[in-house]
């Protein structure tokens, strides 16, 4: 099997796009008792269709929520490689992060004091676009509250295609790292 992250389908279309290289995760109800944790590597990123998305994300009221494919099938199509990953327990710090994935500030106070346990789990990763859309049939066991949830294999041979250049990911990093710092920084690249 492979590993597949649950993740809001318009967080995942910005990570495709190259403007997001963070990952942010509190953990949900079936996380268990130590909550949320980066706890692989490599992954496949598997988009969700949670309909008030939209409302706590950076993007205009009337952004469009993708649509689930009428052919009860799940399509892939981002590979995500966490190159490193931290719990943020200063909010300070974690509102420093701002200019670098979609979240609103209220979104990142609620989660990261969710369950009064004071920290945010965020990983900065490195997202490839698979050459071919990878599909299969939809399956409750893709549901409920969780983040990890194991997806079929990728047929072999599939091959990646980095979505951003090194030298713009490793400024980013930069970037992200100096913002948790409090390095004072300039634009987000």
């Amino acid at each position: 099997m492979t590993i597949g992250f649950k993740e809001w389908a318009l967080v995942c279309d910005a990570l495709g796009a190259g403007a997001q290289s963070l990952l942010l995760r509190k953990g949900g109800i079936a996380e268990g008792r130590a909550g949320f944790r980066f706890q692989h590597d490599d992954f496949l990123l598997l988009p969700t269709l949670f309909h008030e998305q939209a409302a706590q994300l950076k993007v205009p009221g009337d952004t469009p929520l993708p649509q689930a494919g009428a052919d009860g099938t799940h399509e892939i199509t981002l590979r995500v490689r966490v190159e490193w990953a931290e719990d943020v327990t200063d909010l300070e710090a974690a509102h420093r992060l701002a200019p670098y994935h979609l979240w609103r500030p209220e979104l990142v106070e609620e989660r990261f004091r969710y369950k009064d346990d004071l920290r945010l789990s965020v990983a900065f990763v490195r997202v490839e676009r698979l050459a071919e859309p990878f599909r299969f049939p939809d399956s409750p066991k893709y549901g409920g509250c969780r983040s990890w949830v194991n997806l079929p294999d990728l047929p072999g041979g599939t091959q990646f295609i980095p979505v951003l250049d090194e030298q713009t990911h490793r400024v980013r990093e930069l970037a992200i790292r100096e913002a948790l710092r409090g390095v004072a920084v300039g634009a987000a690249p």
